[in-house]
């Protein structure tokens, strides 16, 4: 491991509970294969690959697989194995708390315990949940509560509710797609004008929103909201932040850093839904990227994902 290493806001875990469910229910992470995970495994990567800190979450398709009263047992028992292991490594080990959505009232109350309780560093709300977007006027109470507490909100892609590409997963393309949409109907739904101390980090690059900004900036006013104009819905694009998970290379890093606000990229993994194979093939594009501003390459490393998360500063 390299110093200043790495803080990984986008890592996995896999709680044996919620692989059990996943199996129960025939499902896995759109068309992925749900891999093997321990906190020894997880370390071992880390130090390969120059992390010293995962921030862990359930990746798709989350903790509410059927009814909500399964979803309800299924993210408490999700979110305290994840805190002990976290309990056990607070060195090695963050946490961002599943939250049952569609289910508001159990989402809720699943977000005051994981924060109050169980000191998780945020929260993860997939994309979608069952084709409800994060936009939905029914989820105000959910952002409420999370602008109330400035609460860090990881928002990871799910399949999006439409059938696969034949032969192609969800995470190889539906899941860039999810993201993009689920980040515009927030903006254009209002919720991050009317929440102003939410930090939400999108997966991924951002999809291909960073590429499309000012595609939606420009057409939003004309087909969706004439009392916005193009600089109000692009101020509100700009608020998100967003991870490097899968999305660092030669053409997508231009896009993401002219588009981004200063200090709004972070580190991502998604390891070990993404192996470690990949994990290296993103981290050599990434570290040999020639046209950083001086220090901005140790800041997507570790420093801003350090404003966001204080406690895993040195």
């Amino acid at each position: 491991m390299e110093f200043p290493a790495r803080i990984d806001v986008h890592q996995h875990i896999v709680p044996p509970v919620w692989a059990d469910a996943l199996a129960a229910h025939g499902l896995d992470s759109g068309g992925w294969p749900i891999p093997a995970w321990s906190p020894d495994s997880a370390i071992a990567m880390m130090d390969r690959q120059g992390i010293a800190t995962g921030v862990l979450s359930a990746t798709a398709p989350g903790v509410h697989l059927a009814g909500d009263a399964e979803a309800r047992t299924l993210a408490r028992a999700v979110n305290e194995y994840t805190a002990e292991v976290v309990k056990d490594r607070p060195d090695r080990f963050g946490h961002f708390a599943g939250i049952p959505l569609p289910d508001v009232d159990a989402a809720l109350a699943e977000a005051v315990h994981a924060l109050d309780t169980l000191g998780a560093d945020g929260v993860v709300l997939m994309s979608n949940a069952h084709g409800r977007y994060l936009g939905d006027p029914s989820y105000e109470p959910l952002w409420d509560e999370l602008d109330r507490r400035a609460a860090v909100v990881f928002v990871h892609p799910a399949q999006p509710p439409l059938p696969l590409l034949p032969g192609t997963p969800a995470p190889l393309a539906d899941f860039v797609f999810d993201t993009t949409r689920s980040a515009l109907d927030l903006v254009l739904k209002g919720v991050l004008r009317r929440h102003p101390s939410l930090r939400v980090i999108l997966s991924h690059g951002g999809g291909f929103l960073p590429y499309a900004a000012y595609r939606f900036s420009g057409l939003a006013p004309l087909a969706v909201d004439p009392d916005r104009d193009a600089d109000d819905v692009l101020r509100d694009l700009k608020r998100f932040y967003f991870d490097t998970a899968l999305s660092a290379s030669p053409s997508s890093l231009p896009a993401l850093l002219a588009f981004a606000e200063p200090g709004h990229v972070l580190y991502g993994s998604d390891w070990p839904f993404a192996p470690q194979e990949a994990g290296t093939y993103y981290n050599h594009h990434l570290e040999t990227y020639p046209h950083y501003t001086p220090g901005q390459a140790r800041a997507i490393d570790r420093g801003n994902a350090e404003a966001l998360f204080p406690r895993l500063a040195r």
